[in-house]
């Protein structure tokens, strides 16, 4: 337990983001197929232009979930310094057809699936953001709300 006061939004806020570009940093990625069945794995993640892009091949299941439902619910960070993420599908690209964000991705993630065949890029768009360390800090916990940061 932390002995340190309850953080304010903006100091919330600048921690989150914090998390979000720590390199080599993993986000567990919780989809649901179309019947409701949910699923659960870790995944690298890199923050790029206010999106969480995660890569994996576009078979596996969690691919074929965000493709059929477009929502994913992303965890960052320990249960006591966590970072929660409610998420939309924006895009999902082959790894090999954006530089760009192969390059972003990449430099975050520590390590490069451009050259994986099946691999894509699959770019969320946060719509929910949440953050907190312990009890004290679950009221005011949501920083973004439909998309937009809270003032």
């Amino acid at each position: 337990m932390t002995t340190a006061p309850p953080r304010d939004r903006g100091t919330r806020r600048t921690d989150a983001l914090a998390t979000l570009t720590t390199p080599a940093i993993d986000v567990w990625v919780a989809t649901a197929s179309p019947e409701g069945t949910p699923y659960l794995v870790p995944l690298s993640l890199a923050w790029v232009d206010e999106h969480v892009v995660i890569a994996l091949d576009r078979t596996s299941r969690t691919a074929r979930n965000l493709l059929a439902t477009r929502t994913a619910r992303l965890g960052v960070g320990p249960t006591r310094d966590v970072v929660m993420i409610d998420a939309v599908l924006d895009r999902a690209v082959d790894v090999d057809e954006d530089a760009d964000l192969g390059e972003r991705y990449a430099a975050q993630a520590d390590w490069d699936p451009r050259g994986s065949a099946g691999y894509v890029f699959v770019v969320l768009r946060p719509s929910r953001v949440q953050a907190w360390r312990e009890a004290d800090e679950i009221p005011g916990r949501t920083l973004m709300r439909d998309g937009a940061w809270l003032g």
